[in-house]
């Protein structure tokens, strides 16, 4: 057993399957440019398997696409939170934890505590996979239907950090036909090219235990999620 503790909630998500928010980047001012930086959150339904939920945490931003070095710290600890109650407290917990080359996956399965620490109940591992170190993609799928991966990814974001900072500092002339953010074919994206170390996944609905009644009364699978980025103690 592993004591952790807690060091932000860096991003959150309370979504249905099937609908998707995601996260800022840089500016969590606890941990912004660390190894515990969360840059974005994704939980959606599986494109291949539509009974799976797919969830993806992404953290160190800005990494460079070629000669990278970058890694994942062994001593952090990424959580998926799940909520199947509807009273935003986790009832079901996935795990990844770092740990000589390999990412190990543990869940989901209902934490002895909740909240601000977290502990890994070892024997509640569900696999491993070998972190990626180049662009091809290593994945494992166990006998169970989970897939999981780790490693670089291109980043998804997409800001134009140029007309944001023009626009903060009252110069957004020309920042498009009536001043302000440019339109999308002629923004640039700062975070192009650059790189993040992606946690990805894929789990069968059925472990993750009952849903959430949808408030608008749709026929849907829907539970509320959170990732944490936690530290060892």
């Amino acid at each position: 057993m592993k004591t952790v503790s807690k060091i932000l909630i860096a991003s959150t998500l309370v979504a249905g399957v099937g609908a998707l928010i995601a996260a800022d980047h840089l500016d969590a001012p606890a941990v912004g440019g660390t190894t515990a930086d969360i840059t974005d959150y994704f939980a959606f339904e599986s494109a291949e398997n539509g009974d799976n939920t797919v969830f993806v945490a992404n953290v160190q931003s800005s990494l460079a696409p070629a000669g990278n070095d970058a890694t994942f710290d062994e001593n952090v600890l990424v959580e998926f939170n799940i909520d199947n109650t509807g009273d935003l407290v986790e009832d079901r917990v996935i795990q990844a934890i770092a740990r000589d080359g390999r990412m190990y996956f543990f869940g989901p399965y209902a934490p002895s505590t909740t909240g601000l620490n977290s502990t890994i109940d070892a024997s509640q591992m569900i696999g491993s996979v070998a972190i990626t170190t180049d662009g091809n993609a290593i994945t494992e799928t166990t006998e169970g239907g989970i897939k999981m991966f780790a490693g670089p990814r291109e980043d998804p974001f997409f800001f134009d950090f140029g007309t944001f900072n023009a626009v903060i500092g009252g110069d957004s002339e020309n920042n498009g036909p009536n001043g302000g953010f440019q339109t999308a074919e002629n923004a640039v994206d700062t975070f192009d090219g650059t790189n993040v170390l992606s946690i990805v996944v894929e789990i069968p609905n059925a472990l993750i235990g009952p849903t959430v009644a949808h408030p608008a009364g749709f026929d849907v699978q829907v539970w509320n999620t959170w990732v944490e980025a936690k530290r060892q103690q």
